[in-house]
């Protein structure tokens, strides 16, 4: 299950290893979309990447610092360094290929 990022949580949870970040709000049609999706990358990737999610109406800080303007937004993440981003609803398959890349890395 995706953890739950908060301002006063994210540096000491994303800052080492390979995470996946979720920018999202409860209000964004395309992010309910997408939530399904990270869930089942959380499960399928457990123990080799951390995926969380971060409330962006909850939690300016965070999306301010990395400049987040649209929601949903994945950021990929290794060890504390944004690596690459997704911008809007996209398929799976996209998500894990770009967290193979990664992993590889």
């Amino acid at each position: 299950m995706a953890m739950e990022f908060t301002d006063k949580n994210f540096a000491e949870e994303a800052g080492s290893g390979i995470v996946l970040v979720d920018f999202w709000a409860p209000w964004c049609g395309p992010c309910r979309m997408v939530g399904p999706i990270i869930e089942e990358i959380a499960a399928e990737y457990t123990g080799r990447v951390k995926v969380g999610k971060v409330n962006v109406d909850d939690n300016s800080e965070v999306a301010s610092k990395y400049g987040i303007m649209s929601i949903p937004t994945l950021m990929f993440m290794k060890d504390g360094e944004v690596i690459d981003q997704l911008v809007g609803a996209v398929p799976k398959a996209t998500i894990s290929s770009k967290l193979e890349e990664i992993l590889v890395l």
